[in-house]
């Protein structure tokens, strides 16, 4: 039999708000956060900028459990430069990072799952694994409840070699409203994984 592959379709979307994830996932029994650029929002308060999808962090030990909750879905797994099907009971190993979602294969993307990877208490940095911290920090929540990603340790995520424009917005709206701690704490783990030269360590120096 023949496995479906599907490539990365980017402009096949009709994602969720943060507000229907909480509702989907409100009885969910795994640690779960808002991501990407939704988390940067979810800080601040309002929506500084367009999302064309929505990500959805859960430790990837979780996974199975995350599975069986959408087992009516269409699932698909990362597998660059494509999507294949996530089979039924696969545990998906450090390489493969996320999962597309939705809910026929007529129907556009909703969201995407992103695996965190931990050990124990903590969980690290998969470009990095020298970077990390406690699970207990990972998250923070709104007024209303919705679980969203730690601003500094999203901030990290975007932190490549040349952030994208929208990234660079991220940070920058972010910045200012970091504490002293978490401040350092992103600082010293851009120094980790580039060098003491990107671009977002001046920034910092900046502001502290």
């Amino acid at each position: 039999m023949s496995i479906l592959v599907l490539r990365l379709d980017e402009n096949n979307w009709d994602s969720y708000l943060p507000e229907e994830i909480y509702e989907l996932f409100k009885s969910l029994t795994i640690p779960w956060w808002i991501a990407g650029g939704w988390a940067i929002d979810l800080f601040l308060g309002s929506k500084t900028r367009n999302h064309l999808d929505i990500d959805i962090q859960i430790l990837r030990k979780d996974q199975l459990k995350l599975q069986e909750f959408l087992e009516s879905w269409d699932l698909y797994k990362t597998n660059q430069p494509s999507l294949k099907p996530w089979e039924k009971d696969e545990f998906l190993q450090l390489g493969v990072n996320s999962i597309w979602c939705r809910k026929t294969p007529e129907n556009p993307w909703k969201m995407q799952i992103l695996f965190l990877d931990t050990e124990g208490d903590k969980w690290f940095f998969r470009r990095k694994t020298s970077i990390g911290g406690f699970i207990s920090d990972i998250g923070m929540k709104t007024k209303t409840g919705i679980p969203y990603l730690a601003p500094e340790i999203q901030l990290l995520f975007k932190a490549r070699k040349k952030p994208e424009q929208k990234d660079k917005q991220d940070f920058l709206n972010i910045l200012p409203l970091l504490k002293k701690k978490k401040l350092l704490w992103l600082k010293e783990s851009i120094r980790v994984q580039f060098g003491r030269n990107h671009s977002w360590i001046e920034e910092i120096n900046n502001v502290l």
